[in-house]
């Protein structure tokens, strides 16, 4: 990709824009940045010029952002934070034999993924590994990551995906919950507090109809918008959720949440590692591919 010199922005202009935004004052950017307040005056200017508009906006003794500036605030933020990280990478594997950065499902992270990291960096000695949390598939063309954690379907665009793994719901309670209301049958949670996972919202409907019948309560309840909630929620005892099993190993092995019913039910996706297109021979990816596949066997 050839970028065009012209457009390219510096960053210390960025900087200075975004300082004296911040600040409303060209004079308060000046001393945060070690400058003279007609160096920042003059970014600024120049800034303005590149564009084609103004910024800001002269009003008595202070400087304030104009519509166009405050439009370009965020993004010139974003910039700013992305070269920021790029470093702070770049500094960290810089004695590193090799590096992988890794996107994952928030809850899978942090409770299936990051607990095992010690093994693979035992096999793996001077590896370092970027794990951040990504809901929804992105353009790994704007995001360097080397692979990609998925759930749903094997679909992404400039991407392999392989299967990992399916998933295995179940109900569970907080133990006090569950002696607090004794049931022998999935009806019997018709009028008990039920939790949802707010962007699977048919869940305790489909598994319901998997054991024998509808529920009028199916869609009631409180709802959280990860599944890390869900947990602490029906922990809490908050209410019968349903859970995977993989996330909730300590739980159950602690005896802080008991499966109600032992009626587990396979959800319609499945887990997928995502490779973008140019690094599937990676050799680190490969043997991060070949390590997780195992740990799930």
């Amino acid at each position: 990709m050839k970028l065009s010199r012209r457009l390219v922005p510096d960053i210390t202009t960025l900087q200075a824009f975004e300082c004296a935004a911040r600040h409303g004052s060209f004079t308060q950017a000046a001393a945060e940045l070690n400058l003279t307040q007609s160096a920042v005056s003059r970014q600024i200017k120049d800034l303005e010029g590149q564009i084609g508009v103004l910024l800001f906006e002269r009003v008595r003794q202070r400087v304030i952002l104009s519509d166009a500036g405050q439009k370009f605030l965020p993004e010139v933020r974003r910039l700013l934070t992305q070269s920021e990280e790029l470093m702070v990478r770049a500094m960290a594997s810089a004695r590193s034999e090799s590096t992988l950065s890794v996107a994952s499902l928030p809850t899978f992270g942090s409770r299936w993924l990051t607990p095992r990291l010690p093994d693979f960096l035992k096999r793996h000695p001077g590896t370092v590994i970027n794990i951040a949390s990504r809901s929804q598939p992105f353009d790994f063309e704007e995001q360097n990551f080397d692979l990609a954690i998925h759930y749903g379907q094997p679909v992404w665009a400039h991407a392999t995906c392989s299967y990992l793994c399916s998933e295995i719901i179940v109900p569970v309670a907080n133990p006090a919950l569950c002696e607090q209301h004794p049931m022998k049958e999935p009806s019997e949670l018709e009028d008990k507090p039920l939790l949802h996972l707010a962007t699977r919202p048919k869940m305790w409907a489909q598994w319901f109809e998997h054991n024998g019948g509808e529920m009028k309560s199916a869609y009631r309840g409180n709802r959280f918008d990860q599944f890390s909630m869900v947990i602490e929620a029906a922990a809490a005892g908050l209410g019968f959720a349903l859970l995977p099993r993989y996330l909730i190993e300590q739980e159950l092995a602690s005896g802080h949440l008991r499966v109600v019913f032992d009626r587990p039910m396979q959800t319609e996706n499945s887990y997928y590692l995502v490779v973008p297109e140019g690094k599937l021979e990676n050799p680190i990816s490969q043997a991060f591919r070949g390590w997780i596949t195992a740990q799930v066997g």
